[in-house]
């Protein structure tokens, strides 16, 4: 009995060995379809940030903002907390995760086709039959014994390369969620540095409405004592009731904010983490050196997940093409087996049976040629969208450096007209009050300084957003 178990596991072993080969190409992965660096002009080095609001700490190069963990890129403790809840909470992210576990779970389903399943079985049998003689005989059967059903030795790669397929599928997915975490990231940062400067705005326009009440009382008084025209209050009260519209205005718009960022995060966010205005410290960004490669895109994830799949439809070639071959199914079971069960492990009882079939394709109508044509044609077009994910990447970031480059001048320039405004504004209001000028040059002053304030904040604000955005379109970061 032994000597034949001992048989059969070599033949089985020897069939085993000769399977593994592959007929899928080579894989090669295709040339960068971009530039190899991005253009000077959009690398200038980064300048020094005023403490007015948008103030950033340097420490690594911006080339290496992909290895950066986001809580050492964004440093502003209230969202580094608002972070840590939207990674806890947000619905998307828990999608993406559960579909890795699915991934992962078809990829051990074809990984497991490459072996057999061994199944173990007990049978115990008992019967009675009549015999010529009129006679009744009874009869007992015992087995036990190890088996295996329709294992396909896989000679030409077929379960082979459809196991690269789900293996590739599962990466794909693993890069999809690291995606989904680095959006989710930059999604709350940006509802964050939104909902602060629309609070930053509703603030301007409350003091603004403060201040118009006081003029407004002041040159009613000036009526009074025939100092000022009635044409003066009326033009105050327009100032004033103007402000009015903008508190309410900015009011709704920053509870919709604050509505959004509860969505993003994926719960009710506690009050103490709810920024007033934009942060001075916010993000931490190395120098942008001149020309450095356009290689670091190969490391975003939707990138190496477009090459996961890529490389999952050049296998699903080999597999296309090896229905062209026969395929072998192999049954086989071993054990042991008696008429008695006190003789059921003796050296006699052995029992064994191998039954392989052979299935040789010899008309299909074109399918097997239908199939490798389809699949070569999947593997070109994985190809074009692995080139075309690329370019949109290299776009991505040369639009967010562009912006980069010019930004800090354009908020100078903006706090720039601020001063100038204030000072028009400071002027106007002494010529009024020695009676020099009409008031209609303080409602002039009044508006160009109100809006150059509103301008400033939305610029600083487009200061940070750019931040995040270079934070995404690089890569991001780990946890």
């Amino acid at each position: 009995m032994k000597s034949k178990l001992t048989a059969l596991n070599l033949f089985m072993i020897s069939l085993l060995t000769l399977g593994g080969c592959s007929l899928a190409p080579e894989y090669s992965r295709p040339g960068m379809p971009a530039p190899a660096a991005w253009p000077e002009s959009q690398h200038d080095q980064m300048p020094e940030l005023s403490p007015d609001g948008t103030a950033a700490v340097k420490t690594k190069a911006v080339e290496t903002t992909g290895d950066l963990p986001w809580r050492d890129f964004f440093v502003e403790e209230k969202l580094q907390e608002l972070i840590s809840l939207a990674l806890e909470n947000n619905r998307d992210l828990r999608i993406a995760a559960l579909s890795i576990e699915r991934a992962e779970g078809l990829y051990r389903i074809k990984r497991a086709e490459l072996l057999p399943s061994i199944d173990a079985s007990v049978e115990a049998s008992k019967k009675r039959t009549l015999l010529q003689s009129g006679q009744r005989e009874t009869s007992e059967q015992f087995s036990v014994g190890l088996g295996f059903l329709s294992y396909e030795l896989d000679f030409f790669g077929r379960i082979g390369s459809l196991k690269e397929v789900a293996l590739e599928q599962y990466l794909a997915t693993e890069q999809a969620r690291r995606t989904v975490q680095i959006g989710l990231v930059a999604e709350v940062a940006a509802g964050y540095l939104t909902l602060a400067a629309d609070r930053e705005k509703l603030k301007l326009a409350e003091e603004t409405l403060s201040s118009q009440e006081s003029t407004y009382e002041l040159i009613a008084r000036r009526v009074e004592a025939g100092a000022s025209s009635d044409l003066d209050l009326r033009q105050a009260e327009t100032r004033m009731e103007a402000a009015r519209v903008d508190v309410a205005r900015y009011t709704a718009i920053a509870a919709q904010d604050e509505n959004a960022l509860n969505l993003i995060v994926g719960t009710q966010i506690p009050a103490e983490l709810l920024p007033d205005a934009l942060p001075e410290t916010f993000a931490a960004l190395g120098e942008i050196t001149p020309g450095f490669p356009s290689e670091v895109l190969l490391k975003r994830p939707d990138v190496m997940g477009a090459e996961n799949m890529l490389k999952g439809f050049n296998a699903n070639i080999g597999a296309a093409r090896a229905a062209f071959f026969p395929s072998i199914n192999l049954t086989g079971s071993a054990g042991i087996a008696s008429n008695d069960l006190s003789g059921l492990f003796s050296d006699a009882s052995g029992i064994w049976a191998v039954a392989p079939k052979v299935a040789i394709p010899l008309f299909d109508s074109g399918s097997a040629a239908g199939n490798l044509k389809a699949a070569k044609a999947d593997r070109d077009m994985a190809v074009a969208r692995y080139e075309k994910t690329i370019q949109g990447a290299f776009r991505e970031v040369a639009d967010a450096l562009a912006r980069h480059a010019t930004i800090h001048e354009e908020v100078a320039a903006q706090q720039s007209l601020t001063d100038a405004s204030e000072a028009s504004h400071r002027l106007s209001t002494a010529r009024y009050d020695k009676g020099v000028d009409s008031y209609l040059s303080v409602l002039d002053s009044q508006r160009s300084l109100y809006g150059a304030r509103q301008e400033l904040i939305t610029t600083r604000l487009i200061r940070l957003l750019n931040l995040t955005n270079i934070y995404k379109v690089l890569g991001g970061g780990g946890a």
